[in-house]
């Protein structure tokens, strides 16, 4: 599938760049994570999680070439709630009602980005899924845009009145009016290299033992690394049009990684915080 119009510019290639190289390795401190919930540090429980986090990206990976209008559904769902719940984890208290601000927050991605730049965006999902099904999804996304702003005002409204939210209130604000106004890969790429894989990153940085972090810095470059290897590989041996290659290996790969880093960090390494909160 060929992008349709003028085909991306150069603010997109270089969104893309920094999603790959700097949005990307925030995923490799997961070893660190997986030790810090209690996985073995031997060589079989090595093996064990590396085959695991591997094998579920690539059934991930195989399901979206079978049913690709599912999988990126879903990818924008569980993206909504792995963003939306990272975004607040750092002020959330163990037992509190927090689903306004996770639907508030998480919604940025799969309902603000593409709703407010519907023509722009599908190209993007064209090239994802195909055109009838991506036209059918953006028609979805189009019909829950203004119920989620309106959630976004309630959100608002409530962090008034309960002072700690109101940083978190504000930095969605500045990050939608972004997504109103920049292209969508442009908005996306601030959103996930410089808000949530930083904040991401420091979280977990922060609780890594001083003497594991060395381990843990050079786990990061290797599985990066690793991952742009992969991304070459892709690159070379399908050898699509640069704007479909590039996006495919994006967003595909994207939701390859987003499936066994949401189970390790939003279900395992989660419920561990708050069974110790």
């Amino acid at each position: 599938m060929e992008r349709s119009g003028e085909g991306m510019t150069g603010l997109d290639y270089l969104s893309i760049a920094a999603i790959l190289l700097i949005g990307v390795p925030h995923g490799g401190l997961d070893g660190a994570v997986a030790r810090r919930i209690g996985w073995p540090n031997s060589i079989r429980a090595w093996v064990t999680f590396h085959f695991s986090y591997i094998l579920i990206a690539a059934l991930v990976s195989m399901f979206w070439w079978i049913y690709p209008l599912a999988s990126l559904t879903l990818f924008l769902i569980i993206s909504g709630i792995h963003f939306g719940a990272s975004d607040i984890r750092h002020i959330m208290e163990y037992g509190e009602n927090h689903w306004l601000p996770i639907i508030a927050h998480g919604g940025l991605v799969c309902i603000a980005i593409p709703g407010f730049q519907l023509s722009a965006v599908a190209p993007i999902f064209t090239i994802l899924i195909g055109e009838n099904d991506g036209s059918s999804l953006l028609q979805a996304i189009s019909y829950l845009l203004y119920p989620y702003l309106g959630v976004v005002i309630i959100y608002f409204g409530f962090s008034l009145k309960n002072g700690k939210w109101r940083a978190c209130a504000l930095n969605l604000f500045s990050l939608l009016l972004l997504a109103f106004w920049l292209p969508p890969l442009v908005s996306f790429a601030l959103y996930f290299c410089f808000w949530h894989s930083r904040s991401h990153a420091l979280r977990i940085w922060e609780n890594i033992k001083l003497e594991e972090r060395p381990k843990s810095l050079i786990e990061t470059f290797a599985y990066s690394g690793a991952a742009w290897l992969a991304a070459f590989c892709f690159f070379w041996y399908f050898r699509e049009s640069p704007d479909t290659a590039l996006l495919q290996l994006t967003f595909i790969g994207l939701a390859a990684l987003t499936v066994p880093h949401m189970i390790l960090v939003d279900l395992v390494d989660s419920k561990l915080h708050r069974s110790i909160s």
